[in-house]
């Protein structure tokens, strides 16, 4: 398309726009990781209540991606549009609240400064693309799974689901793979922990997963084609130990709380989706198989 030729011509100013607008998305993305496990919470109090033939003691407030206005946890102060830039507010106000001075998260300028980061090595890697719009996407909901997740220990299907159609919807263009591999990708993603779910279930009692990780591994073979599934599944445990035994080691983390595996998953898919042939080039290399 024109506009892509346009932005190739002058890269590096696509780069730095991309850039910010992924600082943005990143500052939406806390909003995200912050409300929709509240608004899982207030549907299932409003179901439950429903199944039992029951009104509510007192009416919730609606929560929504857009509603309530953004507040102070602690004083309740609301955020003004100044305040809510992306990282520049934080460092402006220096991690306090312009009201209470209370400490501000670190967290949420990382989540920011991670998806500008993210989205900076996805539009270098892609180009002006499709290929490169729908990375960015792909990115952009993989991190609030994996900050959600990591939380929670869920994953919505308010995320993964579209996470899956959308990647069979781009492979119907054959962009990341073709179709048929993508369809097969979503299947054999889903059965792969589907059957290693039930199997540790078998042999020891206990539930190791969640069926949100089938989701998001039949997302990511949408995405990547049936192919690529070893691959992920492989670094997800390697980036999974490295991750867990760093927890431990250095935040002294219980080794009997559960670790979410859909972070993981997550990181794996990322890096598959940008760099798996040139992995798969170098372990045959390595391995002498070339």
């Amino acid at each position: 398309m024109q506009i892509f030729d346009t932005f190739n011509e002058h890269f590096i100013f696509f780069l730095i726009v991309s850039t910010i607008f992924g600082l943005i998305i990143g500052s939406f993305l806390n909003v995200v990781i912050h409300r929709l496990p509240k608004m899982m919470e207030q549907e299932w109090r409003e179901q439950s209540l429903e199944f039992l033939g029951q009104e509510p003691t007192k009416p919730e407030a609606r929560i929504t991606l857009a509603t309530p206005n953004s507040t102070c946890p602690h004083c309740g102060h609301a955020i003004r549009p100044w305040e809510n830039i992306p990282v520049l507010s934080y460092l402006f106000l220096r991690g306090k609240c312009s009201n209470c001075k209370a400490g501000i998260s670190l967290r949420y300028p990382l989540v920011e400064l991670l998806t500008g980061a993210l989205t900076l090595v996805v539009v270098h890697h892609f180009g002006a693309s499709w290929q490169s719009l729908l990375a960015f996407a792909f990115t952009a909901m993989l991190i609030a799974m994996s900050m959600i997740d990591f939380d929670t220990q869920l994953l919505p299907d308010k995320l993964t689901l579209p996470l899956l159609w959308l990647g069979l919807i781009a492979n119907s263009f054959g962009l990341f793979t073709s179709l048929q591999d993508a369809v097969w990708g979503a299947v054999a993603g889903y059965l792969v922990l589907w059957g290693v779910f039930h199997l540790f279930k078998i042999l020891t009692g206990k539930e190791g997963m969640g069926y949100g990780d089938f989701k998001l591994l039949a997302a990511l073979g949408a995405w990547m084609g049936w192919q690529a599934l070893p691959m992920i599944i492989l670094l997800s445990s390697l980036v999974g130990a490295i991750i867990g035994i760093s927890l431990i080691l250095f935040r002294g983390r219980d080794r009997q709380i559960p670790i979410p595996f859909g972070p993981y998953l997550a990181i794996a898919g990322w890096i598959a989706l940008l760099w798996s042939e040139e992995i798969i080039g170098a372990y045959l290399r390595f391995s002498g198989l070339s």
